[in-house]
């Protein structure tokens, strides 16, 4: 497999840890490196360990996994969204300048799991699976750190709900999931 079509399954990947990370350092009030760092290393480790999981347990797990793998993206999401809704109806400042290792690790599993049928797709073209997985590990840092940073700008526009902002995005990762794997 070319490294483009590695490339281009990556970036594919990485488009969801994209969105949740703009969503999240929405949440941030000033950009901090090491906090972006740790997101993007948790998403990326995410989309890189799923895709790898993929591949090792090859095509026996994958229509099970196949079957709902959207269901439980659009729930996730749709939970963390409808929790980031919620807070941002409370009186006061609820923004957060920091995101539990909990929210971060929902995040990782609810933005991966498509990776893992990626990871079934390479086991059936017996692909070499380090060089994919290294792929989409750095693809997804990059996107993901880059996210951050820019929500982190969009976060300080004073006029705009933050936290429902970051909420309507979640859900509509969620929504945009269940719609590709049930329509498209």
């Amino acid at each position: 497999m070319s490294f483009l079509t590695i490339l281009m399954i990556a970036t594919g990947l990485s488009m969801d840890s994209l969105s949740v990370s703009v969503a999240s350092g929405i949440f941030m009030k000033n950009f901090d490196f090491k906090e972006s760092f740790k997101v993007a290393l948790i998403l990326s480790v995410f989309q890189a360990g799923m895709t790898a999981i993929g591949w090792a347990l090859g095509i026996n797990f994958a229509n099970y996994i196949e079957s709902v793998d959207h269901w439980i993206a659009f729930v996730l999401l749709g939970y963390l969204g409808g929790k980031m809704i919620y807070e941002s109806m409370k009186e006061g400042d609820s923004c957060i300048s920091s995101l539990s290792l909990k929210t971060i690790m929902t995040l990782g599993l609810a933005t991966s799991i498509d990776a893992l049928a990626v990871g079934v797709g390479f086991a059936f073209l017996n692909t070499v699976i380090l060089y994919p997985v290294l792929i989409i590990f750095l693809t997804t840092f990059l996107f993901s750190f880059c996210g951050l940073y820019f929500g982190t700008r969009f976060g300080n526009i004073k006029w705009i709900n933050i936290e429902f902002v970051g909420g309507l995005i979640l859900i509509g990762i969620g929504v945009k999931i269940l719609i590709e794997h049930l329509w498209i």
